[in-house]
């Protein structure tokens, strides 16, 4: 086993590591046993009750958090050159189709999300072995392949995060900062957990929030309470 460190021996001892604390609490609890330099991200790990093997069973989506991840999301716009306007009209950070594609085939990844239209996907495809594990391949169901270029990329700037259960079961994402107030960061996790409420599928059977977890970048995980979460 590792050495614990100062500061994490601090952190367990400010709190009940085995203790199953609401979702408000866990985020007052969060603050408090986060010591970075840095501004770290708040990530939330949900345990799903389902077979992501099955296609019934595949848990995917998009939510749009109220108070946004907490930081500046660089977003491409892979279009034609008569949506080039509306995309940075609508801040996107970086606007074009060939030279885009040319320097991502290069290495070129300084970006957080890909927006495009369905017109453009044949050339993008070819891309697919870089892009895929990096999660930035665009995909219509998180909205990211759309003719309506200026509304994606709004939403994206205003925090809209998408998901997908892994292959374990399991929804990771990032739900802000640690240096959102605890009741922002209660409303995202809130947001994201009510989402994937809607999103249950029918065929799951039995319980569906097995586990949630709450924690920063080096924090310990905080266990949530998941039956008063549920409808």
């Amino acid at each position: 086993m590792g050495k614990i460190t100062k500061k994490r021996k601090v952190a367990l001892s400010m709190y009940d590591k085995e203790q199953i604390y609401s979702l408000r609490d866990a985020c007052d609890v969060l603050k408090k046993i986060t010591s970075t330099k840095f501004d770290s991200s708040v990530d939330l790990d949900v345990k799903l009750g389902v077979d992501p093997r099955q296609a019934n069973q595949m848990v995917r989506g998009t939510t749009s958090l109220p108070h946004g991840i907490g930081k500046e999301v660089r977003v491409l716009a892979l279009v034609t050159p008569d949506k080039e306007q509306e995309a940075k009209d609508a801040g996107a950070d970086y606007v074009g189709l060939d030279e885009y594609i040319t320097k991502i085939e290069g290495g070129w990844l300084d970006i957080d999300v890909i927006i495009t239209m369905p017109a453009v996907m044949g050339k993008i495809g070819r891309l697919g072995r870089v892009l895929g594990p990096r999660n930035l391949m665009p995909n219509p169901k998180s909205g990211t392949v759309t003719m309506d270029i200026a509304k994606a990329v709004v939403e994206i700037k205003a925090g809209k995060i998408d998901f997908k259960v892994d292959k374990t079961g399991i929804i990771h994402t990032s739900v802000g900062k640690v240096s959102f107030d605890a009741d922002k960061i209660y409303d995202n996790a809130k947001e994201l957990i009510d989402t994937l409420n809607r999103l249950k599928p029918s065929a799951a059977k039995g319980i569906y929030f097995q586990s949630i977890t709450v924690s920063s970048t080096m924090s310990p995980g905080i266990k949530i309470d998941t039956k008063a979460l549920t409808v």
